[in-house]
């Protein structure tokens, strides 16, 4: 996978994809700021300003770190890390079932062998199960019920379909050249494979893995956003400066899948946030320094706001209101308000912010900071938002997750 830190600190050339989530191969080192940042946390936030928990209640948040072939888990509830557990080879991606209290990790593996699945047990934070994958597994996405898993091999060129219970792969679709990502709609009916070398997206049934569509000529396509109606979903082209947008079938209706539009965005388009309402999106530009705001409904691009040094990930909050994205080569993560259309701060972190992650309440922000391999956590409600501490993390850390759950 490509090092981003590398690439931004070259020229930005024209010829070079963003890789997420690989984001770059980062030291593991504590900056100093961490010593002020934790006065800073025992004299700003005292425990009557954080929610109050029952005592059967857990939550984690877990943070897959890529070059220590580890996943850090960070107790939510007394924000503080809990453990580091060892999963697979390089693990690049997370997911937390939505009907058990698990995690699972996608470990890529080593260059030109087998990737595999790691599943923790959230509630005894171990680890319970390794599945086997084929070479370069890259994204997890899972299907509403927790059942199945749906995992781009992007060296084998397919999809691995997992059975979660069983912990074995019950099938395996023929994907095209280095799929990125495959994400199924939230109808259970469509299966969207980003396949980035390819230049092309995919359409499968997610049954029998038989190709519905192809869509062509977007450069670099990765990390899907499908409408919560299942009518549409929109694909950055990373290599490119456009989102194409496919209209996926209604056979009720007689409507079959069709290419609606490429959007002209920034300059490689790596990430697509989706308001929670799902009116508007918004596009991280890395090589503009910018993001791109869109109706989702009209296919309308809003306009385009500089917004810090290579976005990379966006996140927006529960109350549609701010728009956060992490500008991988600075050490800010910008505060965008929606409504306002405007940048109202930059929050200072750790180097290298690369992936964002909310609280199950929303109240805490979680940032992975790839390069100085630590977290920062930011108090959403507080009236002047800042990271009051880090918490340590592996080597390279590049994607989090967090599971809440409350014991019987």
């Amino acid at each position: 996978m490509s090092d981003l830190s590398d690439s931004v600190r070259s020229a930005k050339r024209d010829d070079w994809v963003p890789n997420v989530p690989s984001l770059g191969h980062g030291k593991s080192r504590i900056p100093i700021r961490l010593f002020s940042l934790t006065l800073l946390a025992l004299t700003a936030c005292r425990p009557h300003d954080f929610p109050t928990y029952p005592p059967n209640y857990r939550e984690y948040a877990y943070v897959a770190n890529t070059d220590s072939n580890t996943v850090t888990v960070l107790d939510v509830v007394n924000v503080r890390v809990d453990r580091e557990l060892a999963v697979g080879t390089t693990p690049v991606a997370l997911a937390a079932s939505p009907t058990r209290n698990e995690v699972y990790v996608v470990n890529s593996g080593a260059p030109g062998a087998s990737g595999s699945l790691s599943v923790i047990d959230a509630e005894h934070n171990a680890v319970i199960a390794a599945i086997p994958l084929h070479r370069q597994p890259v994204s997890i996405n899972l299907d509403s019920a927790g059942k199945l898993a749906y995992i781009a091999n992007s060296g084998s060129n397919s999809i691995s379909v997992i059975d979660l219970t069983a912990r074995r792969e019950v099938a395996l679709f023929g994907g095209g050249e280095q799929p990125d990502a495959a994400v199924l709609a939230p109808d259970g009916k469509t299966l969207v494979v980003a396949n980035r070398a390819a230049n092309s997206v995919a359409l499968l049934d997610p049954v029998t893995g038989r190709v519905r569509s192809v869509f062509q000529n977007c450069p670099g396509p990765v990390n899907p956003a499908i409408l919560a109606d299942s009518t549409k979903v929109f694909i950055p082209c990373s290599a490119g400066h456009q989102v194409m947008v496919i209209g996926l079938a209604r056979p009720a209706d007689h409507q079959p899948d069709q290419l609606q539009t490429f959007m002209d965005v920034g300059r490689a388009p790596v990430h697509l946030a989706l308001k929670p309402d799902g009116g508007e999106l918004f596009v991280s530009n890395s090589f503009s320094d910018s993001i791109s705001e869109v109706v989702t409904d009209s296919n309308d691009v809003g306009g385009a706001y500089m917004i810090g040094d290579s976005p990379v990930r966006g996140i927006v909050s529960s109350d549609n209101a701010l728009l956060y994205v992490a500008n991988y080569s600075s050490q800010f993560v910008a505060v965008y308000s929606i409504d306002d259309g405007k940048l109202t701060s930059s929050i200072r972190v750790g180097d290298g912010p690369s992936a964002l992650g909310f609280s199950t309440n929303g109240y805490l922000l979680f940032v992975v900071d790839s390069r100085s391999g630590d977290v920062a956590v930011i108090r959403t409600a507080a009236q002047s938002q800042f990271a009051f501490t880090l918490l340590h993390a592996g080597r390279n850390p590049t994607a989090i997750v967090d599971k809440s759950f409350t014991l019987p």
